[in-house]
């Protein structure tokens, strides 16, 4: 068994992200498993070295050590083209721009995505009757490239959120692989990288639900064994918004200022449903009465 956090170095690690990486490290050491880290430092405009050093301090800080060597996106984008090229006959370049900017990052569904078209897919519904104004605002552009999805059902099991059932035709149509401007896309990266990793267990919070569907089609085509999924509730802040890297007062850094890594880690266990106080409690102690069933599927609020 090898589970894995996987954080984006686009900023400072809060609460949200030490919450994944404690259950995911909780479910691989209570298994016996293996825990990697992979930083997924895909965009160079957003990534910097200092977060990703910054967040491993912190991991180490809250007694959450993880196996191997620490593996960067960055430095495997020949990997990914490889796999791309194994895809041609599923994919097509794509010069619309909506969106794009975001393609390489983790589609949160709070983000506000839309269902692509089909523009520029070949034959698609959409692009017959705008093919002729996509020609011509697209000379010497760079494409993107999107891969086909089917008309049809994925369907997996979430150990917090049960059954889901999604079809990727209606809930996003055909999502990018590759960027236009190189970069190549989440959805394509972390399937690659899981798989070469073996990763049999993903642990992230409930809004990546939809790209569990998304990659479990990428992995079924590239023929990978797909893993276990277990999305868990969101911790939001008082407005009902999830927290991100701009709420600075629930950053680790903040909060090492006030407090022990055993008090964090009580609260969070607290917090979430693991124990009945919020006293402190390292995350070794939380190993024996860890357990999926305890995980509440509402999210909640802290502040």
């Amino acid at each position: 068994m090898t589970g894995r956090f996987a954080p984006s170095p686009t900023g400072e690690m809060h609460l949200g992200n030490v919450l994944a990486a404690l259950l995911s490290w909780l479910s691989a050491r209570q298994q016996g498993g293996l825990w990697r880290l992979r930083i997924e430092d895909l965009d160079p405009q957003r990534s910097r070295q200092e977060y990703a050093d910054r967040l491993m301090r912190d991991l180490e800080w809250l007694g959450l050590t993880w196996d191997g060597e620490v593996v960067y996106q960055s430095q495997r984008t020949a990997i990914y083209e490889q796999y791309l090229q194994q895809l041609h006959e599923l994919t097509y370049p794509c010069t619309c721009t909506r969106n794009e900017i975001l393609a390489a990052q983790a589609p949160h569904e709070s983000d506000g995505r839309v269902v692509y078209p089909g523009t520029c897919r070949p034959n698609g519904v959409e692009s017959q009757k705008s093919k002729v104004e996509s020609l011509i605002t697209s000379v010497d552009r760079p494409a993107a490239i999107r891969l086909m999805v089917p008309d049809e059902m994925i369907e997996y099991e979430d150990r917090v959120y049960g059954h889901q059932s999604v079809n990727l035709a209606t809930h996003c149509g055909d999502f990018i692989l590759r960027r236009s401007d190189g970069v190549f896309a989440y959805q394509l990266a972390v399937v690659v990288d899981d798989a070469e990793m073996g990763v049999t267990e993903i642990v992230r919070g409930r809004d990546l639900l939809l790209s569990a569907a998304q990659q479990h089609y990428l992995r079924r085509i590239l023929g990978f064994t797909q893993p276990v999924y277990c999305h868990h509730p969101l911790l939001v802040n008082t407005q009902g918004q999830r927290l991100c890297k701009r709420d600075q007062s629930l950053a680790v850094s903040a909060m090492r200022q006030h407090s022990t890594a055993e008090q964090i880690i009580g609260k969070l266990a607290y917090t979430i449903g693991l124990t009945p106080t919020p006293e402190p409690v390292t995350a070794e102690q939380l190993i024996p009465i860890f357990s999926w069933t305890k995980i509440p599927q509402q999210d909640i609020t802290v502040g």
